[in-house]
């Protein structure tokens, strides 16, 4: 009886000390992926820009503004948009420099008809990136021209 209350208490013990010694590891983890985590340098004024209804056949833009709010210059590699339909338009020369804003100018070929969502990809500064989203809805616009009007048809 001895041996059995002698063996549970040591499975008990042992299993208390592994508990500890692995929750502080994760602790240690987590703290460690914290410390490695880089500040955000590449602040958007906005995300997403909704076009509302627009008629097809008419392309709209929208400007993104981009803050660099790191210590060293930021360089836009590439801004990449999910289709064809969607341009997206920016500085390709210069880097945008601490505290300086940059705009992006996203441009929408509106010739389908119907709900449109459209995503662009920002890469910067080598291998980070974010996105923006630009949706709306293209309405049809009439096959034909308005009906002349009577009063055009008067003749003195």
């Amino acid at each position: 009886m001895k041996k059995i209350f002698i063996l549970s208490a040591l499975s008990i013990c042992t299993a208390f000390v592994y508990a500890q010694d692995h929750d502080h590891a994760a602790h240690a983890t987590v703290a460690a992926s914290d410390a490695s985590k880089t500040p955000e340098v590449l602040i958007l004024k906005q995300t997403e820009h909704d076009f509302g209804k627009i008629p097809q056949g008419k392309p709209v833009t929208t400007v993104f503004e981009v803050t660099n709010t790191g210590k060293t210059a930021l360089k836009l590699d590439n801004v990449q948009a999910s289709c064809g339909c969607t341009t997206p338009v920016w500085d390709k020369e210069n880097d945008i420099a601490p505290g300086a804003t940059s705009k992006i100018t996203v441009g929408y070929n509106a010739a389908a008809e119907g709900p449109f969502t459209k995503f662009i990809t920002i890469t910067y500064n080598g291998n980070e990136s974010k996105q923006v989203t630009i949706k709306g809805e293209v309405w049809k616009t009439p096959a034909e021209s308005a009906p002349a009007s009577a009063a055009s048809e008067i003749k003195n």
